[in-house]
């Protein structure tokens, strides 16, 4: 072999490695794919996803599905071969790992973050059921998150409701941040909470907060919850998060608690965040949400007005399901009755 030939054979050794390495190598990007879609009218693990008690219930045999996608996570190393692939198929998406995902981001705490907001999301979503069915409520403070190692941590749980501090009632959040701060850090505090309906004391030593150390802390995060004249459990699966299902709840929450069929035995879905008020939010993930909810049956798909323009560049077929614009929960209500009755009704349809 010739100094040549032997020049040239290693060569293309090197580039070949060069290319392996540089195709496997972890690149900054993350790859959003469909997920499963849930018919919240259905059952989750042999029980019913929506279990109202206390009040008359109206059972539904239709679909109203929430939908999902299926993230890379903040730990997951994407190679730059998965992206291209990911970047050709029409179901998929790839997105800059800093545009999803926060420098300190983990699994744990986007899992934690996911988690928490669904607690959020399925109140939001009762709330603005009742709202709909013009039901009277209260409001409570509750614990949104309890932070790992601070003084709450193992003895306050997501979901408790704070009704007092050292004996004094503390109805808002402001009375309750007002409360523990006014304590000089290191005293000792009694937290009267209300916990599965049963009302307990929980005893806990203040810390120095972050922005004042002459104030106390608990560490943790408040908000407020909702106090329903009786008892609306939403079961999902603890792998499912986020808040993107608050709309496909709070109509399955109304259609449960009113006479009839809001479905009529046809398969809906769609996506949205909610307030009490019923607002419908836009979302993340909504051209994956497509795939998946065509895939599954769904011949309507309410999708959240910011959303409209992405979603109409996403691989669905318009023949099979029909794109409609919601601002609020009752756009949703009044768009699947009309939609119920006669699929070729006139609706609110996506823009570009």
């Amino acid at each position: 072999m010739t100094r040549r030939t032997l020049a040239s054979v290693i060569a293309a050794v090197l580039l070949v490695v060069l290319l392996v390495v540089a195709f496997t190598r972890p690149v900054g990007y993350v790859i959003f794919q469909p997920g499963p879609t849930i018919n919240v009218l259905g059952l989750n693990d042999n029980k019913k996803i929506i279990d109202v008690t206390g009040h008359k219930v109206y059972p539904d045999k239709g679909g109203l599905r929430l939908v999902t996608i299926i993230p890379s996570g903040p730990d997951e190393r994407v190679s730059l071969v998965s992206a291209i692939e990911a970047w050709i198929n029409p179901d998929q998406a790839v997105y800059p790992h800093d545009a999803v995902y926060a420098p300190t981001d983990n699994t744990k705490t986007v899992e934690a973050q996911s988690s928490q907001e669904m607690v959020s999301s399925q109140d939001n979503a009762v709330a603005a059921a009742l709202h709909a069915l013009h039901i009277t409520f209260g409001k409570v403070v509750e614990v949104a998150a309890v932070d790992k190692g601070g003084p709450a941590d193992g003895k306050l749980k997501v979901n408790d409701r704070i009704l007092k501090v050292n004996g004094v009632a503390t109805p808002t959040t402001a009375s309750l941040i007002k409360a523990v701060q006014g304590l000089p850090p290191g005293s000792h505090v009694d937290l009267q909470i209300r916990r599965n309906e049963k009302v307990q004391d929980v005893e806990l030593t203040t810390v120095p907060s972050v922005t004042n150390k002459n104030q106390s802390a608990v560490r943790i995060q408040i908000g407020v919850g909702y106090d329903f004249p009786f008892n609306v459990a939403l079961r999902l699966d603890k792998n499912i998060g986020g808040p993107s299902a608050g709309l496909m709840f709070s109509l399955g929450v109304y259609d449960v608690l009113t006479p009839g069929s809001l479905t009529e035995g046809k398969v809906i879905a769609g996506t949205g965040e909610i307030d009490a008020a019923g607002n419908v939010g836009e979302i993340g993930g909504i051209q994956q949400k497509l795939v998946g909810a065509q895939h599954d049956g769904a011949r309507l798909f309410l999708v959240p007005a910011g959303n409209c323009a992405e979603a109409l560049g996403g691989n669905y077929d318009p023949n099979k399901m029909r794109l409609v614009k919601v601002n609020k929960m009752a756009d949703a209500l009044s768009d699947v009755k009309a939609w119920v009755k006669n699929p070729d009704a006139a609706l609110p349809k996506c823009t570009r």
